[in-house]
C-alpha cells in the first residue's frame, strides 16, 4: 500500500464516510459530488463532447478508429455524471487509446427503475446506429455503473449480440443485499457506510424486485458471454458483489479475470492522479480492453 493510499483511506474514513452517513437526501448527495468532482485530477488534452441522446464522448490523446468503450459512471444511481467522472474516463481512454462513450443516464430521484437500464440499452442501440459492430464495443462501469454495464451485458448476450468484453470496477450487482461482506466489512470499508444502504436501495427500486436482473445482474443469464474483468477491494462492503458475480459468470461459461486489492477504497480508479493504485488498475483494464478488441477483430 502506498503512502498516498494510506492517507486517502484515512481522509475518507474521517470525513467522507461520516458525511455520507449524514446525507439528508439524494439531491444533497448529488450536489456534494458535483462540488467535489472538480478537485479530482484530469489528464492533459482531455476532451468531452456532448452529443444527442445524452451521450458524452470522452478522450485524451489519439484514439483508434472503429472501436469504443461504453462506460457507465458510478454514484449509487443517485449521484454522478460523465462530467463528475471525466478524469477517470479520460484516463481509461488515454491508456487504451480508445474513445469512451459515457451516457448521462437518469438518476433514481428523477426517474425510478428501470430508467437507468433503459438508458443503457438506448446508448447501446445508439452506438449500433452509428455503425459500430457489437465486437467493436467494450462495456465498462464503476460501482453502480459497473452493475449497469453487467446488466446490459446480459441483455446483449440474451439478444445474441455480445460486445467484445466488459470491465467492472467495484460493481454493485445485488440490490437484494445478500452479500456477507456488507456485515463482514462494515468496519473496514473506509468509504461506504452500510447503515445507509437500505434507504438507498428503497429509493432506487421504488418497490421493484431487488433481484430483477436489469438492476441486479447477479441474477442474470449470460449465454455466449465474452471475456469479463472485475476489480474489487477486499475491504469494501461490496466485495461479495464482485466475487459472486465472477462465480456467476464462470457458471455461464465466461472467461473472467477477477482482480482484488487488499485495502483500496470502493471504486478506487476514480482517484486517479491521487493514488498510484488507481493508475495501475486503469492500465490493467486498458490492456484488457485492447486484448478483447484485438481478439474478436482478428
Amino acid at each position: 500500500m502506498s503512502l498516498r493510499l494510506a492517507a486517502l483511506n484515512s481522509g475518507l474514513r474521517l470525513f467522507s464516510k461520516p458525511a455520507l452517513r449524514r446525507t439528508a437526501s439524494a439531491e444533497q448527495a448529488a450536489r456534494d459530488l458535483e462540488r467535489i468532482a472538480p478537485l479530482l485530477p484530469r489528464p492533459a488534452f482531455l476532451r468531452r463532447i456532448e452529443r444527442p441522446g445524452g451521450l458524452h464522448w470522452v478522450s485524451a490523446g489519439p484514439c483508434a478508429m472503429h472501436r469504443v468503450i461504453l462506460h457507465f459512471h458510478g454514484g449509487g444511481f443517485i449521484t454522478g455524471s460523465p462530467a463528475t467522472h471525466q478524469g477517470m474516463i479520460a484516463r481509461l481512454s488515454q491508456l487504451s487509446r480508445i474513445e469512451v462513450c459515457a451516457p448521462d443516464y437518469p438518476l433514481a430521484q428523477r426517474a425510478p427503475f428501470p430508467a437507468a437500464f433503459d438508458a443503457a440499452c438506448a446508448a447501446w442501440q445508439a452506438l449500433l446506429a452509428l455503425g459500430y459492430l457489437p465486437g467493436q464495443i467494450v462495456l465498462s462501469g464503476d460501482s453502480a455503473g459497473g452493475g449497469l454495464a453487467l446488466a446490459l451485458l446480459s441483455r446483449c448476450c440474451m439478444d445474441g449480440q455480445p460486445p467484445a468484453g466488459a470491465v467492472a470496477f467495484s460493481p454493485w450487482t445485488d440490490l437484494a443485499m445478500t452479500g456477507e461482506s456488507l456485515s463482514r466489512n462494515a468496519r473496514y470499508d473506509a468509504f461506504l457506510p452500510v447503515s445507509r444502504m437500505s434507504d438507498l436501495v428503497a429509493l432506487i427500486l421504488g418497490g421493484a424486485d431487488p433481484r430483477d436482473p436489469r438492476i441486479s445482474p447477479l441474477y442474470a443469464r449470460f449465454p455466449a458471454c465474452p471475456p469479463v474483468m472485475i476489480f474489487h477491494s477486499q475491504t469494501e462492503i461490496l466485495a461479495d458483489d464482485a466475487t459472486r458475480m465472477a462465480d456467476r459468470l464462470h457458471e455461464m461459461g465466461a472467461r473472467v479475470a477477477l482482480r482484488n486489492h487488499p485495502c483500496a477504497p470502493h471504486a478506487w480508479p476514480v482517484f486517479d492522479g491521487w493514488i498510484p493504485e488507481a493508475r495501475q488498475t486503469l492500465r490493467e483494464a486498458a490492456q484488457f480492453v485492447q486484448a478483447c478488441l484485438d481478439e474478436i477483430n482478428r
